[in-house]
């Protein structure tokens, strides 16, 4: 019997039984406070800040474009997604170029994350289900909860976020200015 929360995008392993989990490989980096996971296997490359182009009228969850090995690259910003207030670029900032499955097609995309950590390998024992209460996004964006040290990791599932009809509505989706450093 189909769960409530049934989502094609989402990734068959996410509600499989803890016990039918392998680890996983993933990327670490921040948004404000909070620490998210992609899929190593999604990451293509890491960059430090480039020149953006903006471009008017777009959506602002992904507003500009860049350019990478010569080759235009959307950029997009989570924090529209997860409703985050946009806030200055830092040192610390970086572009996580990715690559992922988006209607039979692969997609290159970068996104903006304030800070990246590591590669690293969490352990099936520490991959948890997503809380059916109390998560402040989507639950259908996230893959899993990791939990590392005594620290919790929210792995997305980057290519529900980026699926058709996907957009948060409402104070995420509106356009803020970024401010510079």
């Amino acid at each position: 019997m189909p769960t409530p929360d049934h989502n094609p995008h989402r990734n068959p392993l996410a509600k499989a039984d803890l016990s039918e989990r392998a680890n996983l490989e993933v990327l670490t980096l921040s948004l404000d406070d909070n620490l998210f996971a992609l899929e190593a296997r999604h990451v293509r490359e890491i960059l430090d800040l480039v020149p953006i182009t903006e471009v008017p009228t777009s959506h602002p969850f992904v507003g500009g474009l860049i350019n990478v090995r010569g080759k235009v690259v959307p950029l997009a910003d989570l924090r529209h997604k997860f409703g985050m207030a946009l806030r200055p670029d830092t040192v610390d900032t970086r572009i996580v170029v990715i690559e992922i499955d988006l209607g039979g097609d692969q997609t290159t995309i970068g996104l903006r994350a304030d800070k990246v950590h590591e590669v690293t390998e969490m352990t099936a024992a520490s991959l948890q289900d997503t809380p059916r209460i109390g998560m402040a996004w989507r639950q259908d964006f996230i893959h899993c909860i990791a939990k590392r040290d005594d620290v919790f990791v929210v792995v997305l599932d980057i290519a529900a976020v980026f699926a058709a009809g996907s957009g948060v509505e409402g104070a995420g989706d509106r356009a803020a200015p970024r401010t510079a450093a």
